[in-house]
């Protein structure tokens, strides 16, 4: 199930995001694609602020950062620095996906091959002033409801 969105603006990216998190699940994975500027962290903000969580950086350098909302764990992971997939399952990345955490991931397109089967996929396109193009994908069952929900 596929389902593409005009965002005009980072408040409708910050709701988008919102929306997307009222329908998670204990062990939901969100793979984000796109390009330097395209909103991706933006759209963690407002999954992140609709789960209790105030603070969210771009996990660029830490390739990881782990944050406690409102009865879930968000893991928001940054694969922009990582050459391949074998560098993210050096660092325990299967125990994140095993976990009952949300797992939100930018930068998928370098560590694909290490992607779980059932996700739900968030492409991107666009920078700057222009007007972003989403294609949001879904994988399983579980996802084709958030996707509906939205």
């Amino acid at each position: 199930m596929i389902r593409e969105l005009s965002i005009k603006d980072e408040r409708q990216m910050r709701s988008l995001g919102s929306k997307i998190a009222r329908g998670l699940f204990k062990g939901a994975f969100i793979a984000l694609f796109g390009d330097l500027g395209a909103g991706k962290t933006t759209l963690v903000r407002g999954l992140a602020s609709e789960m209790g969580i105030d603070t969210i950086a771009s996990p660029t350098f830490n390739i990881v950062r782990s944050h406690e909302g409102r009865g879930m764990i968000l893991d928001h992971f940054d694969a922009y620095r990582l050459s391949d997939h074998e560098e993210l399952l050096a660092i325990g990345f299967e125990e994140y996906i095993d976990s009952d955490s949300i797992v939100v991931m930018e930068w998928c397109e370098n560590v694909i091959e290490a992607l779980p089967q059932q996700r739900l996929e968030i492409h991107i396109s666009g920078s700057g002033d222009d007007v972003r193009t989403v294609k949001i994908l879904a994988v399983g069952n579980e996802y084709e409801n958030i996707l509906m929900g939205l």
